[in-house]
Parts: C-alpha cells; sequence; structure tokens
C-alpha cells in the first residue's frame, strides 16, 4: 500500500453558534490504530490513523453529543474497531456495521447487545461488489426481530433501480449522503426527484451529510439548497452527519464548517431539533436520554 493518506483537518474551526444539547452526528467512520486493528487487505487506499480519542476530542470542540460510526470499509467486515468505540462512549456512541449477507442470527444478536443499530451495504463501485438484493431483502427479515434498520450507500444513479427493491425491506431504511446527487444538477434532476419520490414511501430515512460530496466547492452553496429541500420536505426522516475523517474525498472539508452550514439547512430552531436530536433517538434509541 502507498503512504497513509491524511483525510481529515486535524485543526477544524469551532462553530459560530451552539449546537442543540444531545444533537447526533449521525455519520462518522474510526480508522485504527492500525496497530491494533488491522486494516482490510481488501481497502482502495490506506488512511491516517483516525481512532475513537480523536473523534472524542472532534465532538467535544463542536458542541456534539451523540455519535453514529459507521464501520468503514477501511476495517472490511471487522467490526471490533466501532464496537471498542462504543464501549468506550459511555452510551452517547452506537454503531453500524458491515455484515456479509449470510450473517448468522447469533453474530447479529452479539451487535445489537453491544449496540449497533444497523447493518450498512455499500453499492457503490469503489467500495466492492455487486450487492444480491433478494439476499438483502430476505437478511431485513432477520434484522427486523432484532429491531436493526438498513442503512444503503448508493451512487445517484441507482436510486431507479434500488427504490422498487428498498420499498420492501422489512426494516426502516437510511439512505446515505443524499443518495450521492449530484447537487451541480440541481433539485429538478431525475435522481433527486427519485431520491424524493422514494422518501415518500413508507420507513424511509435519508442522512443530510455530505454536502461536500455532492457539491465540489465551499461554501456548497448548491449542495446546502438540496439538503435544505430534504429538511424542509421531509423533516421527521432526515439525520445529519459530519462524515468525518472524510475517505475517499476530493479534498479535506473543515468540520467547524460543516456544523455552521447546519443553519442554513434547517433555518429554525424546531428543525435542528428534529433533524440533530429527534429523529437520531427515533432511529438509533439512545438509552441516555
Amino acid at each position: 500500500m502507498t503512504t497513509p493518506i491524511l483525510t481529515y483537518n486535524p485543526n477544524p474551526s469551532h462553530p459560530d453558534k451552539q449546537l442543540p444539547p444531545l444533537a447526533c452526528d449521525s455519520h462518522v467512520h474510526v480508522f485504527g490504530p492500525a496497530d491494533r486493528y488491522a486494516y482490510a487487505s481488501s481497502r482502495n487506499f490506506t488512511p491516517v490513523d483516525a481512532p475513537k480519542e480523536r473523534l472524542f476530542d472532534l465532538h467535544r470542540h463542536l458542541g456534539i453529543g451523540r455519535c453514529v460510526i459507521v464501520q468503514s470499509a477501511v476495517h472490511g467486515m471487522d467490526n471490533r474497531v466501532v464496537e471498542d468505540a462504543i464501549a468506550a462512549g459511555q452510551g452517547r456512541y452506537l454503531g453500524v456495521a458491515l455484515v456479509p449477507l449470510d450473517v448468522d442470527d447469533g453474530e447479529l444478536q452479539r451487535l445489537a447487545r453491544v449496540g449497533f443499530r444497523a447493518v450498512r451495504f455499500n453499492f457503490m463501485p469503489h467500495l466492492g461488489s455487486a450487492v444480491d438484493t433478494q439476499a438483502l431483502l430476505a437478511l431485513t427479515q432477520r434484522l427486523a426481530t432484532l429491531e436493526m434498520h438498513l442503512q444503503v450507500h448508493f451512487p445517484s444513479a441507482m436510486v431507479h433501480s434500488l427504490a422498487p427493491v428498498l420499498v420492501q425491506s422489512a426494516v426502516p431504511v437510511v439512505i446515505d449522503h443524499m443518495g450521492r446527487v449530484d447537487a451541480l444538477l440541481g433539485p429538478q434532476h431525475a435522481d433527486f426527484a427519485a431520491l424524493c419520490d422514494l422518501l415518500g414511501q413508507p420507513g424511509m430515512h435519508v442522512k443530510v451529510s455530505g454536502i461536500d460530496r455532492i457539491d465540489p466547492s465551499p461554501p456548497y452553496t448548491a449542495g446546502l439548497l438540496l439538503a435544505r429541500c430534504l429538511v424542509e420536505r421531509f423533516p421527521t426522516q432526515c439525520v445529519w452527519g459530519t462524515d468525518w475523517p472524510h475517505p475517499n474525498h476530493t479534498h479535506v472539508p473543515d468540520d467547524g464548517a460543516l456544523v455552521n452550514a447546519i443553519w442554513q439547512m434547517a433555518p429554525d430552531a424546531e428543525l435542528r431539533q428534529r433533524v440533530l436530536v429527534d429523529n437520531p433517538q427515533a432511529l438509533y434509541r439512545f438509552a441516555n436520554h
């Protein structure tokens, strides 16, 4: 592998305003330390370590009280790195696991018991092979008995073919990063329209994370426009996240600026309370509330 890549800003700015109590960062990852939690041989890049201690420090700096850590393909399906962070998080950190479609019931039960609330499947070409959608639907039946949900990450054009599958899920579905639409194409584009149609179906949720992924340049005006459309149209179905430490990215965003952007995507206090506190609590069920 090549020289490790620093994917995050080690000195993010301080947010201009204070987030509401128990505000949740609903999408982050942890990397390493690699000498304790090995990086997967299947990874597509090697990051500089971004361990739980640095994540906890970041959240103190940003004023974030809760978090959901998503297992990264950097660590493959060895979820121990997230499990360790959950255990150290004093009830304020929960997880989303990566598992094979044929994961056994005992392992799913164990993951649920230690604080994983969902499993994630990547349909992104750079993150692995295709997913058998019928097997995925069968898995959702097993997730339902554990009150776990399904999280999906897919390229924007795939929303048209995946939507008929996802509406058959036996559990709630969370769509990553606003469906990875191209914000520069605007809210009238077919991919964004299809995303909104999907969110009109029962059980669908979306992460209004990744304004910096769907719009390549700060201050991410086009990305914010789409995020605000989603928050205002689907106020009970949106959760927010920084996506720290920003793997597989075009640039290194400033996490303080990402927090500041919340006031533009959710301009009133009631919307911010929903997106940052109420919706994450309903979806992830933090015990410390």
